[in-house]
């Protein structure tokens, strides 16, 4: 019998509740919202880390970032790294990357960060790996002659290379770019900006048109690459990463404009917050104080207004890639090939989006930032459902290798998702969220620290070396606007939820390699 294809979608920066499918009643999604009308759409499905690079790597691995030693932006997955996508080749699929890796730094920049304590003649606790990992970076693809990614890369036979956001991407996007517009240089100065009268930090109105816009072109080397898998006896993995919506929030030609900020309305403001944890409190005070955030990553408060412009412009995006998706589909099912094709949906991690008067993430791990969408559509089963099981980014990999049929590695963290899928089984009562900063921001004096256990009723997050923490009931309070960490009716159940959070670390702990002898 001939083995399933797999065709996965993500994008970047893209909370859970900003699909039509998911409950928006704005943004336009229809394509996405046709796969959870014929597969499971994941109510509960979460990050192992609401940044992009770890939880790529976790979704690649099936491992969290504390095991897979990508922890934070500006690490790299070791290639001593085994991946999902290595098994499903050696099991003689045909595998391909189009869009954003992010798997190793896409940057030149040093990182920011608090002092870096000095160390003896020898610097870190691991010989330095020899592989470069200059994969994704600037240089590498700054010449004329397209860039040859050495490969397998992680598994993937076939890459196809996007770096970075908004409309100057890299990559094998921004040789082609360069090529095939002479004007290119015109087209990225900022001094020719379309003009606007948005507000917003980091509301840009590109001038680059939308089908040159590296949503368009990632859809069209995807579409290509399905059509010439058609009539191969060998199934195929495609992973199709865009790298929108994602800030800047600048979606080119008529999806600027598609949607007006007065569409849409702050949901969840600060002031709907009883007893705001310290970095809410922080980011509303600099707000307050003119203060603005140092780097373009980092979370900020803003004003309503701001808060609005910024989501009618990112509903934009979303709707572009979801018009590309739907080319892609269209490309599947013409080359004959929809029938024997999964096709997945999901996304890196979410955006505060106006939570609590915010924009972008940190690392207060809100619903906002960890829920993601998750829609499995499998052609053999056209149900539509709705899972509402406690899932995460880990169980991607174990879920595809059991329905190829493949047994998964030792070490592997993730569950599959199948019995669910299939039999409404639930697959887990409480799941773990890490999170590892690469620098102090949101008021944190360091690098901030934190392991965040849910289950079907609670959220408690704990930070390394604070005195506070958080406590949420899921249930009564879905906006977390109720902090009960400090609440005394609640002391049993933090120290009940604590309990299991240790239980929960130890049982993620690193398993790999097994031992070969008993000594």
């Amino acid at each position: 019998m001939r083995k399933p294809n797999f065709l996965l979608f993500i994008t970047d920066q893209h909370r859970a509740d900003w699909l039509g499918c998911y409950g928006h009643t704005v943004v336009r999604t229809p394509n996405i919202d046709s796969l959870a009308a014929r597969g499971t759409r994941f109510d509960d499905f979460h990050v192992a880390l609401p940044v992009c690079m770890p939880n790529r790597a976790s979704l690649l691995t099936g491992r969290y970032p504390s095991v897979h030693g990508l922890r934070h932006n500006g690490c790299v997955l070791s290639e001593r790294t085994n991946t999902f996508v290595e098994v499903l080749a050696a099991d003689g699929y045909r595998t391909a990357t189009i869009g954003k890796s992010h798997l190793q730094p896409f940057s030149s920049n040093r990182p920011k960060g608090g002092p870096v304590p000095e160390t003896g003649p020898i610097a870190e606790a691991w010989k330095p790996d020899v592989v470069p990992y200059e994969e994704e970076q600037p240089g590498s693809y700054a010449g004329e002659e397209v860039y040859t990614v050495r490969t397998p890369y992680y598994g993937y036979q076939h890459v196809e290379m996007v770096t970075d956001h908004g409309d100057k991407c890299g990559g094998h996007y921004g040789q082609w770019f360069r090529r095939t517009h002479p004007n290119w240089r015109e087209l990225y100065d900022p001094a020719n900006e379309l003009p606007h009268n948005y507000s917003c930090p980091q509301a840009y109105r590109t001038p680059v048109p939308e089908e040159s816009y590296p949503t368009a072109w990632i859809a069209d080397r995807a579409a290509a690459w399905i059509r010439e898998q058609a009539g191969s006896d060998a199934p195929f993995f495609a992973f199709v990463s865009f790298p929108d919506p994602h800030h800047p929030f600048n979606p080119p030609g008529k999806y600027w404009s598609m949607y007006q900020p007065e569409q849409f309305e702050i949901g969840l403001p600060y002031s709907a917050h009883e007893n705001p944890p310290p970095p809410l409190r922080y980011l509303r005070k600099r707000w307050e104080q003119g203060e603005r955030e140092a780097i373009s990553q980092a979370a900020f408060y803003a004003d309503d207004q701001a808060l609005r412009e910024a989501m009618a412009l990112t509903a934009g995006m979303i709707t572009m890639i979801d018009d590309r998706i739907g080319q892609v589909l269209t490309a599947l099912e013409e080359s004959g090939q929809a029938e024997d094709t999964i096709v997945i949906f999901t996304s890196d991690h979410g955006d505060y989006l106006g939570d609590y008067n915010l924009l972008l993430k940190g690392p207060l791990p809100t619903r906002a930032i960890t829920r993601t969408p998750f829609i499995w559509a499998d052609p053999s089963d056209r149900r539509a459902c709705t899972s509402r099981t406690l899932a995460s980014t880990i169980d991607i990999s174990a879920t595809i290798l059991d329905r190829a049929g493949v047994a998964p590695y030792w070490g592997m963290q993730g569950k599959s998702l199948l019995p669910n899928i299939q039999d409404g089984r639930p697959v887990r009562d409480a799941m773990l969220i890490e999170h590892h900063d690469g620098g102090p921001r949101m008021g944190f004096d360091k690098p901030a620290r934190a392991r965040c256990l849910l289950t079907d009723r609670w959220r408690m997050t704990v930070f390394k070396d604070e005195d506070w923490g958080e406590l949420y009931d899921r249930k009564a309070d879905p906006g977390e606007t109720r902090n009960l960490w400090d609440d005394k009716a609640h002391r049993h159940i933090r120290a009940e939820l604590t309990d299991r959070l240790v239980h929960e670390m130890i049982r993620n702990m690193e398993e790999s390699p097994r031992a070969t002898r008993l000594a």
